[in-house]
C-alpha cells in the first residue's frame, strides 16, 4: 500500500512539472480591427484564438478583443507601448498621421493584384522591417512586429455603376483620409470622411454614392449590398495592411519556444483567413451574378492599369513627406519590379 502511495505522489508530481505553472501562464489580450459579430472577429476568436493554448500546451493564450474595446483605434500604438494592451492586430493606416510611412506600408493603394503578393512583401520584401523602424522611432522601442499583411482585397460598394476611371468623376466617395482619399481626389471622386459604422446610412441616405468599405465578405455581412447594387469585384484599390504587434516587454519575458509558437500561430491564422475570405467572396460574387438585382462589376486590366499610374503620382508625393516614407515607397518599388507588376 506504501509502494502504491509513493507511485501516485511520483506521478502526481510528474503531471504538475510537465504541464505549465499556472502563474507562468500568459494570456495576451489584443484588439483587433473588426467589430464584434463581424466575419473577421468571429474568424479569429472562435477559429484561431484557442489553438495558440493547444500549440503551446496552455501556457500562452490569447484573448482577441473588438475594436475600440479598451482604446480608440488610433490610440492602440500607445497602449500597447505603455502595456495597456499586450498586443494589437489593427489596420496600420490608422497611424499615418503620425507618418506618412504609415500610409504607405499600410495600403498602397492600387499597387498589387493580390493578397498573396503583399503578405510576401511584408513578411519577406522588407515591409516588417521598415515598420519596426517606425515603432522604434516613435515608441523608443517598447513594441515588437511580429508581422503584417491583409487577408482581403476589399471589394468597393457602389449604389450607381463605375466600370471605368471616367466614371469616378463626381462621385461621392467614403474614403479613408491621407493616400486614398489623394488616389480618389485624382480620378475625379470627391472623398468624404467617414467611420465604418456610418457607411450603410451614409449610402442609404444619398450623403455618398459609394464606398471604401470592406472585404465582400464583410460587406455582404453587414446588408450593404441591399442597397449598393453595383458592386467592383475583385477590388481596384485597398488591401489594408493589418499588423500584429506585441509589447517588447511581454515579448522578451516569452520563452523562445512560445516565442516561435506565437510566430507561427500567427503565419497559419491570417493565412487561413485569407483563404476562407476567398473562398467565401467567390461564392456571394457568384450568387450575386445568377441573379437578377445586383451588378458585379469587374475592371478590365486596362482600367485597374490606367488607375495604378494615376495612384503612383500619389505615393510618390506622400513618400516625399517624410525619410522613412520614402525608404517604405523605395522598398515597395524594388519588390513589385522584382515580381513584375511596375517595370
Amino acid at each position: 500500500m506504501l509502494k502504491k502511495s509513493i507511485i501516485a505522489l511520483s506521478l502526481g508530481a510528474f503531471v504538475l512539472s510537465a504541464a505549465p505553472h499556472a502563474a507562468d501562464a500568459k494570456t495576451l489580450k489584443v484588439q483587433a480591427s473588426s467589430k464584434a459579430g463581424d466575419w473577421a472577429h468571429r474568424f479569429m476568436t472562435d477559429k484561431f484564438a484557442p489553438k495558440l493554448g493547444e500549440m503551446t500546451g496552455g501556457s500562452l493564450m490569447i484573448d482577441v478583443l473588438p475594436t475600440k474595446a479598451v482604446v480608440p483605434h488610433r490610440e492602440t500604438i500607445d497602449a500597447v507601448a505603455n502595456g495597456i494592451l499586450d498586443g494589437d492586430l489593427n489596420a496600420v493606416s490608422y497611424f499615418s498621421g503620425r507618418d506618412p510611412a504609415f500610409a504607405i506600408i499600410g495600403d498602397l493603394i492600387a499597387g498589387y493584384d493580390t493578397v498573396d503578393q503583399v503578405r510576401t512583401f511584408c513578411q519577406y520584401g522588407g515591409g516588417k522591417e521598415i515598420l519596426q523602424k517606425l515603432y522604434d522611432k516613435y515608441t523608443k522601442g517598447k513594441v515588437h512586429v511580429i508581422g503584417c499583411g491583409p487577408y482581403a482585397k476589399e471589394a468597393f460598394v457602389s449604389t450607381i455603376p463605375i466600370r471605368g476611371i471616367d466614371d469616378f468623376k463626381g462621385v461621392k466617395v467614403r474614403s479613408p483620409e491621407g493616400l486614398a482619399a489623394e488616389v480618389f481626389k485624382r480620378v475625379g471622386a470627391a472623398p468624404v470622411s467617414l467611420p465604418f459604422s456610418e457607411v450603410y446610412t451614409s449610402l442609404e441616405k444619398k450623403v455618398i454614392d459609394a464606398a471604401d468599405a470592406s472585404a465582400h465578405v464583410n460587406n455582404h455581412a453587414s446588408g450593404m449590398y441591399k442597397i449598393a447594387k453595383y458592386p467592383i469585384y475583385p477590388g481596384i484599390h485597398s488591401m489594408a495592411v493589418l499588423q500584429f504587434i506585441v509589447n517588447k516587454k511581454v515579448w522578451d519575458k516569452m520563452s523562445k519556444s512560445d516565442q516561435t509558437n506565437l510566430e507561427m500561430w500567427y503565419q497559419a491564422s491570417y493565412d487561413a483567413m485569407r483563404r476562407e475570405a476567398d473562398l467565401e467572396d467567390q461564392a456571394i460574387a457568384a450568387e450575386q451574378r445568377a441573379g437578377t438585382d445586383i451588378t458585379v462589376i469587374d475592371w478590365t486590366p486596362e482600367e485597374r492599369a490606367k488607375f495604378r499610374a494615376i495612384a503612383v503620382g500619389a505615393w510618390e508625393d506622400f513618400a516625399a513627406k517624410s525619410p522613412l516614407a520614402q525608404e517604405a515607397l523605395d522598398a515597395h518599388l524594388k519588390f513589385m519590379r522584382s515580381t513584375g507588376l511596375l517595370k
